[in-house]
């Protein structure tokens, strides 16, 4: 949660993280499969209930000279978070969600959590958030991506949820080089998310003004990202940059917010 508040003070306008589900049908907010490499555990977060995740040091793991020190040791017990304590703190905020494992499981139990959420049963009450607008449009400042299978079951619970998998944007980029000469937005490209590595957005009709307007008018977000997209491949140097087309208003994926906003925000 800390990390996530630092990224939204540099001037993020979204921030990501992962969802796994735990022994205990919660949904934990942690990066790895494996507990190993950041923490004092061992075996998958789905081997632990929420409260035992919360016992763990998840700086354990953290290291900034290849194992000659580690800074952060004994200093993150308790750290894990839920969904949602972190839907719960940033109420207001805006959210991608990724769905670390392709299960349906996963994508059913999220389906759940998101439904209580935007009924006003879930998340709500954090120190960022505003009387005024506890519940409004809860959903609408949330993404979510992951295997088809978990976003397919999320697709037919949640039809207005805006989400992202291989199989949807598949579909919704056939459509769009086929008709978006024309103008039409197919209704697979509306009130969705996409991300798709700058060198090939360049190949889509009416790129990069007129398609995210178009984007926009749809009610869907799109992100381009660096290189070929594998690994949160991201804009993390002012030379980075360099590539993305003048004046463009859709959105960025970095890794390095301390880095790129200010150039931004010149």
């Amino acid at each position: 949660i800390p990390s996530m508040q630092a990224a939204f003070l540099a001037g993020a306008d979204m921030v990501e993280f992962d969802v796994q589900r735990t022994k205990d049908g919660q949904l934990a907010v942690f990066h790895d499969s494996n507990l190993e490499y950041r923490t004092n555990g061992q075996g998958s977060v789905k081997d632990y209930t929420m409260q035992e995740l919360k016992t763990l040091d998840a700086g354990y793991g953290y290291t900034a000279d290849q194992g000659a020190s580690y800074p952060f040791r004994g200093k993150a017990i308790g750290m894990i978070p839920s969904l949602d304590e972190v839907l719960s703190y940033f109420p207001e905020r805006e959210f991608l969600i990724h769905i670390k494992n392709n299960d349906s499981q996963d994508g059913a139990l999220l389906a759940e959590y998101l439904k209580k959420l935007a009924d006003g049963s879930a998340g709500s009450g954090g120190p960022e958030s505003r009387d005024s607008d506890r519940l409004g449009g809860r959903l609408a400042r949330i993404c979510v991506y992951g295997g088809n299978e978990p976003i397919a079951i999320l697709k037919e619970e949640l039809p207005n949820l805006r989400v992202m998998s291989r199989a949807t944007t598949k579909k919704a980029l056939i459509s769009y080089l086929a008709l978006g000469w024309t103008g039409y937005m197919p209704a697979s490209m509306q009130n969705a998310f996409f991300y798709l590595p700058l060198r090939y957005a360049r190949f889509l009709w009416g790129w990069p003004h007129r398609f995210i307007k178009r984007i926009e008018a749809a009610g869907s977000v799109f992100v381009i990202v660096a290189g070929e997209g594998q690994w949160s491949e991201g804009f993390d140097t002012v030379e980075d940059l360099q590539q993305i087309p003048e004046n463009y208003a859709g959105g960025i994926w970095t890794n390095r917010i301390d880095r790129i906003a200010p150039v931004f925000m010149k």
